[in-house]
């Protein structure tokens, strides 16, 4: 058996050296090296042999296997001119497959782009927490407790949420004493509103701020509405700024959103928290303002609640409404990126399904 390795090793070395293409070499490769080459046939003979024989054979079959992989290592570098693992019909001068990349989600893409377009009007990006108390998120703005929006079926209050301000000693050794404190009641935020209060107590005029994040409400989800969205709130407080800057401000906006020029129109609209106020609609992006379902034939999508900030949310926060003045806006971001995109549902952006995101 040790002449029989002794052959192999003679007639792999006349062989490999008249190897000239890759073809020769995978042959040669198969026919010394396979599973049923030369060295795969003595190694099956092994366990015919004694013991102390078998060893020895084992041993100089697994060098000699060893050296043959060695010396077509080489081999293969020679003819290809590359390494072990590529293959001689690959053109290396040929640019690389791309490898499949993630992408920024769309509302994510929404959100930054009004972000640099605010800012580049002078607004400051203020962010909001998005647990919130009833104070800032209702009674600050004019909500009183009997009103609509602190329902049960339109906020999501937090179980056992009552919480006391202080926690030190003699705060609860009043609260065991039958002193009066008023506990602190936390919810969702049902809008970024809330920001209002907790930055004009904190930061003095004039400014001009915007706060986006995410709000709750507890209500029926449909193609249009959802019970999380994205909202982003405006607020500008100086001594004299009116509608028309307002309008100056939103115009601007939505040229650079779209790319294009869009025509808005101005509406009269309730909301607690300002007066006047007014909602804000562009014309359909599908129809022009002609008609069509998207729109539902009225040639407009509502996209923006405004207004004139109301005196009495100036007074909570500790604003003289005869000196300071201001406009506060809010628009809800899912609506306006299914308008940019041409979106017909919008529980598509929460449905994390890569062929839908994979398109922006």
């Amino acid at each position: 058996m040790q002449k029989e390795l002794e052959k192999i090793k003679k007639n792999f070395k006349t062989k490999v050296e008249k190897i000239t293409n890759i073809q020769e070499f995978k042959t040669i490769e198969k026919d010394f090296l396979g599973k049923k080459g030369a060295l795969k046939q003595i190694l099956d003979l092994l366990k015919t042999l004694d013991k102390r024989e078998k060893k020895r054979i084992g041993k100089m079959t697994n060098q000699l296997k060893k050296d043959i992989k060695i010396d077509l290592r080489e081999v293969r570098k020679k003819i290809t001119g590359h390494n072990l693992m590529e293959e001689a019909n690959i053109d290396v001068t040929l640019p690389g497959k791309r490898l499949p990349q993630g992408h920024i989600h769309p509302l994510t893409q929404v959100l930054t782009n009004v972000e640099r377009v605010f800012e580049s009007m002078g607004f400051s990006v203020f962010l909001s927490p998005e647990v919130e108390n009833e104070f800032y998120n209702f009674d600050a703005l004019n909500v009183p407790a009997d009103h609509p929006a602190r329902d049960l079926w339109d906020t999501f209050w937090l179980k056992d949420n009552q919480k006391i301000e202080m926690g030190d000693e003699k705060t609860k050794n009043k609260k065991n004493n039958n002193q009066n404190i008023k506990p602190e009641k936390l919810l969702l935020r049902t809008h970024t509103t809330a920001m209002q209060l907790r930055y004009m107590k904190n930061h003095n005029a004039p400014f001009r701020i915007i706060t986006p994040g995410k709000c709750y409400r507890y209500e029926a989800s449909d193609s249009t509405h959802d019970i999380q969205f994205y909202q982003v709130d405006g607020l500008v407080v100086n001594k004299e700024v009116s509608i028309a800057n307002f309008k100056a401000i939103i115009e601007e906006l939505f040229k650079r959103i779209f790319s294009t020029s869009i025509k808005i129109r101005i509406r009269p609209g309730y909301f607690p928290f300002v007066e006047p106020g007014f909602e804000i609609d562009i014309a359909c992006y599908q129809c022009q303002g002609e008609n069509c379902p998207i729109c539902k034939g009225t040639g407009w999508l509502e996209v923006m609640g405004a207004g004139m900030v109301h005196p009495e949310v100036f007074k909570n926060a500790g604003y003289n409404p005869l000196y300071w003045q201001g406009f506060a806006f809010g628009m809800g971001l899912d609506r306006l990126a299914m308008i940019k995109y041409g979106i017909a549902d919008v529980r598509l952006f929460y449905q994390n399904d890569l062929r839908f995101l994979k398109q922006f």
